[in-house]
């Protein structure tokens, strides 16, 4: 009989920085376009470490106090100065501090594999990854005047290993800004006088993000959660080479590679009209197209869209849809320059706001994470063995998040968690990806 795994939390305290900033720094930090349609989302990450780490609870919660000297828009709160608009949104910098909660496992990590290394299709319906992080209570989502930013809960195992859950409001940060934040929180765990990238929250040389894209961000964000199967499936490296090797003189990426395996094979499992919008969205880092500074580390993503019919989804083959993928990944400097947002408009301009809404299930939201940076975070016993996405979250839109770093795995192989069908569709869904393989 398996054994019960019991993770033992202490009660959340709040960490707040260890010192005044040494720069004057503003009362009030202003979210930018990008900001705004996120203040009601949260994310969540887990690195799990391997190796041990004297007192890692103690330790890394002394650097979280320290970097958040730094990080000081990050201890504070966010604030609607118009009620409950969150174009008026801002971070109040007030000093009060981030969450955190010490917890410890009955077991070792290795006995824990099991619901870290989820094979192929693996229903994730345990609540033990559930315990490894801070979630907000009920339908809180850290955007009220008294929640916290950032929760932290790291948690040690018998071994000496232990995980380090993080659940924060989208709207302080994107997934990159979040994993610059862990590795400065790294770098004074291990010394540092202070983080190696100095930070930046406000870039008022960034665009406004393009209307229709805001306009279906904030709507995605309204909509009632979807009850979605927790799945953790592979995609295998042969098939990502196959897929590579068939796209012709125009190199395909693994992400467009996965990305188009998972919009055809789940297109075909939720057996839609095949004249009904299937949506495929994607977030793009778009720092460098508009030239934000270093260490930026506010929210710098668009949402990119194709749009096709379930029927030519459903009917394509993968080089196809690489091709619609690619596409749309070559008009973001278009989109960001306003000169059209490309399939957002063209939707905008076929269906009215409530139908998008009736489209919900036939949207795929799909996630990259493999350069986010997570896996360089270091506390000082080394980089994580395994990043993890895994928050209690209902999902607006299906989503799959791939490229999630793991040590020692198949090198290629694309790990990806998916919340992106219902129940009644799991069996299909995973009998499509089989027959790729």
């Amino acid at each position: 009989m398996a054994m019960s795994i019991v993770v033992s939390k202490s009660s959340p305290v709040a960490v707040r920085p260890s010192s005044e900033p040494k720069k004057t720094s503003a009362t009030a930090v202003k979210l930018s376009s990008f900001d705004v349609g996120l203040v009601r989302r949260t994310a969540t990450a887990q690195l799990v470490f391997d190796h041990p780490l004297h007192d890692a609870a103690e330790t890394i919660k002394r650097a979280l106090s320290q970097a958040l000297v730094h990080y000081y828009p990050i201890s504070g709160r966010i604030v609607a100065a118009a009620g409950d608009d969150d174009n008026d949104a801002h971070i109040e910098c007030t000093g009060e501090g981030v969450a955190f909660v010490a917890a410890s496992a009955n077991c070792a990590l290795k006995e824990a594999t099991a619901f870290f290394n989820r094979s192929p299709g693996a229903r994730t319906t345990t609540t033990v990854l559930d315990e490894l992080a801070v979630d907000y209570p009920g339908e809180g989502c850290g955007g009220g005047p008294t929640d916290p930013l950032v929760q932290v809960q790291v948690t040690e195992f018998s071994c000496g290993g232990f995980v380090l859950g993080v659940t924060w409001n989208h709207g302080i940060a994107d997934g990159t800004g979040m994993a610059q934040f862990l590795q400065a929180v790294g770098e004074l765990a291990r010394g540092l006088p202070s983080p190696s990238v100095a930070p930046v929250r406000w870039d008022d040389a960034l665009p406004s993000l393009p209307i229709s894209v805001a306009a279906l961000e904030q709507l995605a964000t309204s909509l009632e959660p979807l009850d979605l199967a927790r799945l953790g499936i592979a995609v295998p490296s042969s098939l990502i080479r196959r897929i590579k090797a068939e796209s012709g003189e125009r190199r395909c990426t693994t992400f467009e590679a996965v990305a188009a395996v998972l919009w055809r094979c789940r297109t075909r499992a939720i057996v839609a009209d095949p004249n009904s919008l299937a949506l495929l969205s994607f977030p793009a880092n778009v720092r460098r197209h508009v030239g934000a500074m270093d260490g930026y580390y506010g929210n710098c993503i668009t949402q990119q869209l194709v749009m096709a019919t379930a029927g030519a989804v459903a009917r394509a083959e993968i080089a196809e849809l690489v091709g619609m993928i690619r596409c749309a990944k070559e008009e973001i400097a278009g989109q960001l320059a306003n000169r059209g947002s490309g399939d957002y408009d063209q939707l905008l301009q076929a269906v009215d706001l409530e139908q998008i809404g009736r489209l919900q299930y036939g949207a795929l939201n799909v996630s990259s994470w493999r350069n986010l940076g997570f896996d360089n975070a270091d506390f000082g016993a080394g980089t994580p063995a395994k990043v993890m996405c895994y928050g209690k979250a209902l999902q607006t839109l299906p989503l799959c998040v791939i490229g999630l770093p793991c040590k020692g795995g198949d090198d290629g192989q694309d790990n990806v968690f998916s919340v992106c069908v219902k129940q009644e569709h799991v069996d299909a869904f995973l009998k499509e990806l089989a027959s790729l393989a």
